[in-house]
């Protein structure tokens, strides 16, 4: 039986994919990555910075700007202050699971907190039930990250449900040993499908496909 859930952030919780995304490849192109966000998707989507990092670095063919990330972050908080929503039905969804949760994100604890903030939501996670890719050696397609979150929360992983919406991150919840469930309203389903997910595509069925993980 499931008895815990563990929920991606951006595009999950929070709006945030075509910001960020949209964002991301406005500052690449200015310094000389020239990108789209449909691009930057399929590069960066559900990925850690460093990897994002990694990969500017083998295409740029040298290391990218020191003030990157700080370029970046700038950027996209002011875009989150004007633009961030939550995802929809996302908070319905919060109010019927009767299960102990948490986030596990591929962003910074800084920008897991800010995203879940402006968009209403911070108030459905504690400190202790935020995690970042920031706090474990390998991020996601590796399950560093999930069975990170379940040691801490005290989560049993055969019992526990992963809520993603990128392919890296179901693969790393399949690898964890969890079960996942597939948010498909913005990435194609078949990819998430590819990878081992239950795939649905709206907000109000998560609280039903859970019970029915049971």
């Amino acid at each position: 039986m499931i008895a815990s859930v563990i929920f991606d952030c951006d595009g999950v919780l929070v709006d945030s994919e075509p910001i960020s995304n949209a964002t991301l490849a406005g500052v690449l192109t200015e310094i000389g990555l020239a990108m789209t966000p449909e691009q930057s998707v399929e590069a960066f989507l559900g990925r850690s910075w460093e990897h994002a990092v990694t990969v500017v670095t083998e295409r740029l063919g040298e290391a990218p700007p020191a003030d990157l990330h700080a370029r970046y972050r700038e950027r996209l908080f002011a875009r989150f202050e004007a633009e961030l929503e939550p995802v929809l039905g996302i908070a319905a969804a919060l109010d019927q699971l009767g299960l102990p949760r948490c986030v596990a994100s591929s962003g910074s604890h800084e920008r897991i907190r800010h995203g879940l903030a402006v968009a209403g939501l911070l108030a459905y996670f504690e400190d202790a039930q935020i995690f970042s890719a920031a706090d474990v050696e390998h991020g996601k397609p590796a399950p560093d990250l999930f069975l990170h979150a379940a040691q801490q929360m005290g989560f049993e992983a055969a019992r526990t449900v992963v809520v993603e919406d990128s392919p890296a991150g179901v693969r790393a919840g399949v690898a964890a040993g969890m079960t996942v469930l597939g948010y498909a309203e913005r990435t194609p389903a078949e990819l998430l499908a590819r990878e081992g997910a239950v795939v649905f595509d709206e907000m109000s069925a998560l609280p039903q496909l859970i019970h029915d993980a049971s």
